[in-house]
């Protein structure tokens, strides 16, 4: 099996508060891998260390290293905005642009320029049938993105990332705003795109994780306790955390 990232002795503070701990894990390709535990446990700064979004902030003090194919993605020389377009980021509440279907889904394509229009016309239709959406917006893409349903707001989002074709995608909590209907289309489109691409998902839903994906991570306080086939995590976890969490015991 292939192994499409891989997490080294990653470190993260924020000023003093330590919030991730020697935290080592390996994502394999064409996966669902998700990230469970209580709230604070250092899930979602885990993903958005994943995407180096931690950037942004000048409290965070980052130690370890990412890999994404063998190579480091806080390379002194790596340009963050190319790891965010190899690693795509979907946020638990969908937010498009305020533009219309097609340049949400297009915008990625139109940075830098470069590209003819037919040629991005035929990537913005085939992302926006890859994620289920054509036969709901397919004939209005002039239409604002703001105009639709949140779980059609959150495949429009999911389009939009994949549109660039990034080699990973994480998402945080991607169904946690959505009702049960549109929760399993995503759910459903989670399954889909795995058949492309590694994908990474935050959730604090046991039944979902179990659904959608092939490996589970348990974290809790900044520290992958125990992480494994999603079926053997269930059912048979081999840390006591892991089980009293499971169990309901916290979080």
């Amino acid at each position: 099996m292939e192994t499409k990232m891989v997490v080294k002795d990653f470190n993260l503070q924020f000023l003093e508060k330590q919030v991730l701990k020697n935290v080592n894990i390996d994502f394999p390709d064409k996966k669902i891998i998700a990230l469970i535990g209580p709230s604070g446990s250092g899930k979602s700064t885990l993903l958005r260390g994943l995407n180096r979004m931690h950037d942004l902030n000048p409290k965070a003090k980052i130690k370890g290293d990412v890999l994404l194919d063998g190579q480091s993605i806080y390379g002194s020389k790596v340009d963050p905005v190319e790891v965010r377009r190899k690693i795509g980021m979907v946020f638990q509440k969908p937010n498009p642009f305020p533009k219309s279907i097609y340049k949400n889904v297009a915008y990625g394509l139109t940075l830098g320029g470069g590209m003819e229009k037919s040629a991005i016309d035929a990537i913005v239709v085939d992302s926006i049938k890859d994620c289920a959406l054509w036969d709901e917006v397919g004939d209005d893409l002039d239409k604002s993105a703001l105009e639709l349903s949140g779980g059609q707001q959150q495949r429009l989002c999911i389009a939009r990332s994949i549109a660039v074709k990034p080699e990973v995608i994480l998402m945080d909590e991607p169904c946690s705003a959505l009702d049960p209907i549109s929760t399993a289309k995503i759910e459903s489109l989670m399954l889909k795109l795995r058949e492309e691409y590694c994908i990474v998902i935050v959730t604090h839903n046991m039944q979902q994780a179990q659904r959608v994906a092939d490996y589970t991570a348990f974290m809790y306080w900044g520290e992958v306790i125990e992480y494994a086939e999603t079926k053997k995590l269930f059912e048979n976890p081999q840390q006591e955390l892991t089980k009293k969490y499971l169990d309901g015991n916290f979080g």
